[in-house]
């Protein structure tokens, strides 16, 4: 069974820039996203994906992800998937053997930015730069499922 070992960090400070060494568009809808799991495609550049999670809180969970062609995922977003999609420019890290992706959200979640680590085991270490900020792995909120339910922007000026 495919697991996913994450945490997720919001940011302190911009000083994360000035390390990024690649960078990549990414839009992505959901199928279905409930108490169990949620499905989605998402869509890199001119790469795409069906996306299978168990929704799990906390740094670990099942996931499934399989390629899939460009156009049937531009079809499946436009026609089946909820709206709003995720929007969000991927910038990629390198940190010794780890990558951190940052995410810069666009459109409903502007303003958002949150850093993502995926490591081999529960208990890897890993170091943490002095541009993360506050831990948020087990704050539901900054998921993406819920960020296409329950926007940034809504919640944050609330």
């Amino acid at each position: 069974m495919p697991i996913e070992i994450e945490h997720k960090f919001l940011i302190a400070n911009d000083s994360w820039r000035q390390h990024v060494s690649s960078t990549s568009q990414y839009r992505q809808g959901y199928l279905t996203s409930d108490s169990r799991s949620s499905i989605r495609v998402r869509i890199s550049d001119s790469h795409a994906w069906l996306n299978i999670k168990s929704a799990t809180i906390g740094n670990h969970r099942q996931e499934y992800e399989y390629p899939i062609p460009l156009i049937d995922a531009n079809e499946i977003m436009e026609s089946l998937c909820v709206k709003p999609f995720i929007s969000k420019i991927r910038h990629f890290i390198i940190q010794g053997k780890h990558t951190w992706e940052i995410d810069e959200f666009q459109g409903e979640n502007q303003g958002l930015i949150v850093a993502e680590i995926e490591l081999s085991t529960i208990d890897e270490a890993f170091e943490k730069p002095d541009w993360l900020g506050e831990d948020v792995t087990h704050d539901m909120r900054y998921y993406n499922n819920n960020l296409a339910k329950n926007p940034y922007l809504q919640w944050k000026n609330a």
